[in-house]
């Protein structure tokens, strides 16, 4: 089933997110509809806030993405109970960054090349390892929905009063984008 994506404003996606248990009512039907909904919203990373839900789950499919990024043929995960444990400062990397929660904005951020993650798999599997270049950028992005934070809070400050009547039309609103969506009610 395809659900609404929640957009900037809604307070789910301020909220720490919860750790989960294998017995999370019905976890597999929900991360089989996040991954149709990140597919219907043309989406590379989707987090469980972004779909109404305060856990740690995120969906990522870096497959889309193979034909110019062929190391990531095939590539589609699920990352339950996330956290990231170290950020390696010694290289940053600035790219633009976009959210399927902040539809038709892009913005530039700085972030670490490489991090360290625990995380368990579908079938709650434990993973503890380094992640390093364009998944460690998607992993960064994803893992601040599952901490109340979003892109836009690591831009300069200057850019984000550059981009407030943006930021200010989707919490009324007043935004087009082609996949269902959630607003923040009036």
């Amino acid at each position: 089933m395809i659900l609404p994506i929640y957009i900037y404003g809604q307070p789910v996606l301020r909220k720490v997110a919860e750790d989960i248990g294998p017995d999370y009512p019905q976890l597999k039907e929900l991360i089989a509809d996040m991954w149709e909904t990140l597919a219907e919203s043309d989406g590379i990373g989707l987090a469980a806030p972004q779909i109404g839900k305060a856990i740690r789950l995120s969906v990522i499919d870096l497959d889309v993405l193979s034909e110019d990024l062929p190391e990531y043929k095939g590539f589609r995960n699920v990352y339950i109970n996330p956290h990231i444990i170290e950020y390696d400062d010694a290289k940053t990397d600035s790219s633009e960054e976009g959210c399927l929660s902040l539809p038709a904005i892009h913005e530039k951020v700085v972030r670490p090349t490489r991090i360290h993650v625990a995380w368990d798999d579908d079938q709650f599997q434990h993973h503890d390892e380094w992640i390093e270049g364009y998944l460690a950028r998607v992993m960064q992005h994803e893992f601040d929905h599952l901490d109340g934070k979003m892109f836009v809070d690591r831009i300069s400050p200057l850019r984000k009063q550059l981009i407030q009547s943006k930021l200010r039309a989707l919490t009324q609103g007043r935004y087009r984008c082609s996949y269902r969506t959630k607003p923040v009610k009036r």
